[in-house]
């Protein structure tokens, strides 16, 4: 049972070993996607088709019929990754080794929906990944196993994701085998140390200029590629978005928002504590590029503001 990229790669893995056979696949169902609101599979369902495995799509999960459905199949073991609906109790205790989830954290830290993200934006260097029995809670099963890796000072959202989801479906089937042998004792996790990693909005985007630039630079890595990070530009017509996509910090000082440089060294704008050098953007409707090419076609003069507003981020 899954949906997005994270959950593509354990399905694969388990398709790729001999260990293991995949009685059916549970995705969510087509959304609407891109500007031209076309309804697309999802990445799951993709790699489901090309292994000609039956794909189920239900609106909800808790229809009665998917359970009867599941039944019937009589699984070992559901796996479940990134699925993006609450299983009932009634389809945990379903199977005999109940079902296993993987998630991108070394819980307990970073239960929740964005937990890749929220080790970034909050300076962690280290996170990993938890094979865990799952039980009603929001990822509040015991734990089966865990496998750590450094997160590294450049790394973005989408590049720990891509490297988590790999070594997330590595773990797994590492893992079930053990498992079903009897060989692993599940173990609880600490509530005590227990953080929760809630869903992303585009508002945690927003840069808000006072804070600390290394502070900055971590919503700007953590918010690759969606939402984004932005501020606003004051340009002949009105306010445009400018979307922030590398920086470096500076230990330099200024105000909040303020320009310090700007020319061929490039854009270095001010924080709450030392200062961020901007090296690539994005102007609303425009392409990426360089802070000199932005620079060579829209000026900013030395001392102004760039303007932002609060960040609601935590």
């Amino acid at each position: 049972m899954g949906t997005a990229d994270l959950a593509r790669a354990s399905l694969q893995a388990l398709l790729g070993s001999e260990r293991f056979r995949v009685l059916a696949v549970v995705t969510q169902p087509d959304r609407p996607r891109g500007r031209d609101l076309k309804a697309e599979p999802t990445a799951v369902k993709k790699l489901a088709a090309e292994a000609g495995l039956a794909t189920w799509q239900p609106e909800r999960v808790r229809d009665p019929n998917v359970q009867e459905r599941l039944a019937a199949l009589a699984p070992e073991v559901i796996v479940v990754a990134a699925y993006g609906q609450i299983l009932p109790q009634s389809i945990l205790d379903l199977p005999r080794l109940g079902c296993v989830n993987v998630h991108a954290s070394l819980l307990p830290k970073y239960r929740g929906a964005a937990p890749i993200q929220w080790a970034i934006l909050n300076g962690e260097t280290e996170t990993g990944v938890t094979i865990m029995k799952m039980a009603g809670g929001v990822d509040t099963g015991d734990i089966l196993s865990q496998r750590a890796t450094p997160i590294g000072p450049d790394e973005t959202a989408a590049a720990l994701h891509d490297r988590l989801a790999a070594l997330g479906a590595e773990l797994l089937v590492e893992t079930l085998p053990r498992y079903s042998a009897g060989e692993i004792a599940a173990r609880a996790q600490d509530e005590a140390s227990a953080t929760y990693a809630r869903k992303i909005t585009k508002e945690d985007g927003r840069l808000d200029w006072s804070r600390a630039a290394g502070e900055l630079r971590n919503r700007i890595r953590a918010l690759t590629p969606w939402p984004g990070t932005y501020v606003y530009l004051t340009a002949p017509g009105g306010r445009r978005l400018l979307k922030i996509w590398r920086t470096a910090v500076e230990e330099r000082t200024g105000r909040p928002g303020e320009v310090l440089e700007a020319g061929r060294g490039g854009l270095v704008i001010g924080c709450g504590a030392g200062a961020l050098r901007v090296e690539e953007l994005q102007l609303e409707g425009g392409r990426r590029m360089s802070a000199g090419e932005f620079l060579a076609g829209h000026p900013l003069r030395t001392g102004a503001t760039l303007g932002s507003g609060p960040s609601t981020g935590g």
